[in-house]
């Protein structure tokens, strides 16, 4: 059976987000980002709401991105290759490959994952 992550950024005081909604408020230092690298590549799955998979999604949309540098490009690689699942009901085609939509939460199918792949998130 593999492990639920919850992986989240967050400041000290528990802010996710800046006051206009950004999620770009954490530092990322190369420590960090070395830590996310690492983490990504541990998972099977990963599973998003609408917002945040189209902020993450130019990991594969921009090639310009992770050719800024070895870490960026080890980082592309190792969120492009997990299956990811976007709950939507705006969104109706992936922007990614290896990605499908699902217009709800199905805690069941959540249960069904867990019990059956590598790694989620």
């Amino acid at each position: 059976m593999s492990k639920l992550i919850y992986a989240m950024n967050m400041t000290l005081d528990g802010y996710v987000a800046d006051e206009h909604g950004a999620v770009d408020l954490v530092p990322m230092n190369a420590d960090v980002f070395a830590d996310h690298t690492e983490l990504h590549r541990s998972i099977g799955t990963i599973l998003y709401g609408r917002r945040l998979y189209e902020t993450m999604a130019v990991w594969e949309t921009d090639p310009e991105l992770a050719a800024t540098s070895p870490a960026m490009a080890d980082f592309s690689a190792a969120w492009k290759r997990p299956v990811k699942i976007v709950y939507s009901t705006t969104l109706t085609t992936p922007i990614t490959d290896n990605t499908r939509i699902e217009p709800a939460l199905d805690i069941e199918q959540v249960r069904t994952l867990k019990r059956t792949t590598a790694g989620i998130s």
